[in-house]
């Protein structure tokens, strides 16, 4: 191999190593809607805490490990979130205590959030932090979506607050 062929294959290595980071960055913290045909859309988030752990309105469950440097701010942010609605509220699951769930769930990188309904079934998915105008807007259209069952069902408004790991 000529030093001009091998220049060559590492600026094409370079180049290709920048585009797929412009594509990871560009996709982490966005939401992705679970209404697809995706196997997660399908799953339910039944059994991950105590029934008083979950959110009359909606569920923000925050998929962490010991070692994510951004698990702790991705915490604050959900905890305002849910301080700021009436009736979410805030689990976090450890994936070092509970292996089994990242593959169920299919959890790549942390933090990775679910946004469940008030039915418990996943409506948004964030892969990394979520940005909080994307976090804000798909928590809105639960909670719009959600408000005329909830308040025609019970007659009662939800409660706010978090729930740590189980």
């Amino acid at each position: 191999m000529t030093v001009g062929t091998a220049i060559g294959v590492v600026v094409g290595i370079l180049i290709l190593a920048t585009i797929v980071g412009v594509v990871l960055r560009h996709r982490t913290g966005r939401a992705r809607s679970a209404g697809g045909t995706t196997r997660t859309s399908r799953l339910r988030a039944d059994d991950l805490a105590s029934a008083s752990g979950y959110g009359a309105a909606a569920t923000l469950v925050q998929f962490s490990t010991p070692t994510c440097a951004r698990c702790p701010a991705t915490r604050r942010l959900l905890d305002a979130v849910a301080g700021q609605h009436e009736g979410v509220r805030r689990i976090e699951i450890d994936l070092a205590e509970h292996p089994e769930l990242a593959r169920r769930f299919d959890v790549m990188q942390t933090p990775t959030v679910l946004l469940l309904d008030a039915d418990r079934a996943i409506r948004t998915r964030f892969g990394g932090p979520p940005r909080p105008p994307e976090l804000t807007a798909a928590l809105d259209a639960v909670l719009t979506a959600g408000s005329t069952v909830a308040t025609r069902s019970t007659g009662t408004p939800g409660t706010t607050g978090t729930q740590e790991s189980r």
